[in-house]
């Protein structure tokens, strides 16, 4: 069984950075497609960025690109979202999510494509 657990969440202030982490346990990050989901107040969930198995090729959204990007630590077995140039449009619940499949591109920013979801952490941007 997959489990997956974030961290690194918080309070922090606009044009600053963070760093979230998704510790995976049951399988190896090398062999998951994973990615990062997020949830803002009143709003539906919207993909963030994602990195494909073998090679973990990675993925953002418009929203973020050129901001956020996801990689991976395959000796922690964990996947990291780095965060720069927060804004206050930043804030909402991040959640980590995880397939074993291969989906292929177009179908990472979908939620039905994974299996596997962390309980999520609060991240908020605000002075």
């Amino acid at each position: 069984q997959v489990q997956l657990v974030e961290s690194g969440g918080g309070l922090v202030q606009p044009g600053k950075s963070l760093k979230l982490s998704c510790a995976v346990s049951g399988r190896a990050i090398s062999t998951l497609a994973m990615a990062w989901f997020r949830q803002a107040p009143g709003k539906e969930r919207e993909f963030v960025a994602g990195i494909k198995r073998g090679q973990g090729t990675t993925y953002a959204a418009d929203s973020v690109k050129g901001r956020f990007t996801v990689s991976r630590d395959n000796g922690e077995n964990t996947v990291y979202l780095h965060m720069f140039g927060l804004k206050s449009e930043d804030t909402a619940v991040y959640y980590c999510s995880a397939t074993v499949g291969s989906p292929i591109v177009s179908s990472l920013r979908y939620e039905s494509t994974y299996e596997y979801w962390g309980q999520g952490t609060q991240v908020t941007v605000s002075s």
